[in-house]
């Protein structure tokens, strides 16, 4: 499975595999003041209605050497399966496409959206990151990640510094990290904008083959990210900390999703044929992310606001909010909320015109699109015996695709083009 698929699902499970540069917050956790080993497990599902489901176990450990040094292992095996959006859709009739490898086809019900029941994978992502304290101003860390799936190979290293002064209240940071992927599709990668073929539109399997195989290159591809972050964290008083963070991110190579396609539809809305995606092969994107956090009489809350854009058109904003209250020394409960808006890339089209020149780039996928996504979470955990902690999760995500202007044509003014998409996230932790 493509990335780009991964990336939305990975956030709604709330970034449980991210590097050192995606973490919001730069501020160094302090080093445990002892020797011992520190253990988090975690096991969290996440349903869509009637599209994905993913089971995800996570594993980390801790181990400090000495009041300087702290070693961070990860592990993160997930399985997904279910069926994505495949970016084509509705109709009056029942529509037939081809699997990714071509080898078989799959038929879509009357006036359902297009749903690729191809969408299963397993990834293992592996990290580790040194954090060292240099003296008593300077910090730093370096690290190094890898994540493998079946059609997806994708490694990392990472960085940073930090830099304590004004009696430790203030704390400057800069980070890096550089990732190189490489995307071996199912089936080969498409032809940007080529034609899907069918099986029944030739005489023999020989002269359908030789037809699929000139939508498909051979070969692989990669894409580079290089990410820089500086960040800037004040503490406030006793009760009241405010952070502040500049992300630059810049990624070249290959961004198309090689499982999506555009429906090209005539003035009534009737599909001519469906064409693969084509995205742009570099993207540079700006962050900026504002919180503050303060521990109040019975618990802690935190507010922040995250503002990206890109020179591919999207802009979002992100509000989010954590409360935890603690019903006793030993048990709290936490209330989270997230609200997250978009604003559409510039080649999105939710569908082609036919007899309209084809476009260079072009997108179906509603990720990309003009959305809005709300989080309700509540979290429960407990303090055990000895150290350890028990921990449960639930939260409703839901995603809400909306038109980006485009005129309706014909039939499709009969469908929702633009469904909602709904989903429970669960999780239990243990730490010890």
């Amino acid at each position: 499975m493509q990335l780009t698929s991964k990336q939305s699902i990975a956030s709604a499970l709330a970034l449980a595999s991210c590097s050192l540069l995606s973490q919001q917050a730069s501020a160094a956790e302090p080093i445990p003041a002892t020797d011992d080993w520190k253990v988090d497990a975690a096991i969290m599902y996440y349903g869509e209605q009637d599209r994905v489901q993913a089971a995800e176990a996570i594993g980390n450990v801790q181990k400090a050497f000495g009041d300087s040094s702290l070693l961070d292992l990860k592990i993160v095996v997930d399985s997904l399966t279910g069926a994505s959006a495949s970016g084509a859709v509705a109709q009056s009739d029942s529509q037939t496409f081809t699997r990714p490898s071509g080898d078989g086809q799959y038929t879509v019900a009357t006036g359902d959206t297009p749903l690729d029941d191809t969408f299963h994978d397993t990834r293992v992502q592996l990290s580790a990151n040194w954090q060292e304290v240099l003296n008593q101003d300077w910090t730093g860390n370096i690290g190094v990640y890898g994540s493998k799936e079946f059609d997806y190979l994708s490694m990392g290293i990472n960085g940073g510094l930090e830099r304590s002064f004004n009696k430790n209240n203030t704390t400057l940071s800069l980070s890096g990290a550089f990732t190189n992927d490489v995307v071996d599709p199912v089936g080969g990668r498409p032809v940007a904008m080529s034609e899907m073929v069918f099986r029944g539109n030739y005489a023999n399997d020989a002269d359908y083959q030789a037809a699929f195989d000139q939508t498909r290159l051979a070969d692989d591809d990669t894409k580079q990210t290089s990410d820089i972050m500086f960040g800037v964290t004040q503490i406030i008083n006793r009760n009241w900390l405010m952070q502040a963070n500049y992300g630059l991110s810049s990624v070249s190579g290959y961004m198309t999703d090689p499982y999506k396609i555009l429906s090209e539809v005539d003035v009534n809305g009737q599909t001519q044929a469906y064409r693969y995606e084509n995205r742009p092969d570099s993207r540079l994107k700006h962050s900026v992310f504002l919180l503050t956090k303060g521990a109040l009489d019975s618990g802690v809350v935190d507010f922040s606001y995250r503002y990206s854009t890109d020179d591919w058109e999207i802009q979002s904003h992100t509000l989010e909010t954590h409360y935890r209250y603690y019903f006793s020394p030993s048990m709290y409960g936490q209330l989270h909320l997230r609200y997250y808006q978009q604003q559409a890339a510039e080649f999105y089209q939710p569908f082609l015109m036919s007899g309209d020149a084809i476009p260079e780039y072009a997108s179906a996928d509603y990720r990309i699109g003009d959305m809005t996504a709300y989080t309700i979470g509540l979290k429960f955990g407990q303090r055990l015996s000895g150290g350890h902690e028990l921990s449960y999760r639930i939260e409703y995500y839901q995603q809400n695709p909306e038109n980006n202007g485009t005129e309706i044509p014909g039939q499709l003014q009969n469908y929702d083009l633009f469904p909602a998409v709904k989903a429970i996230v669960a999780q239990v932790s243990y730490s010890f």
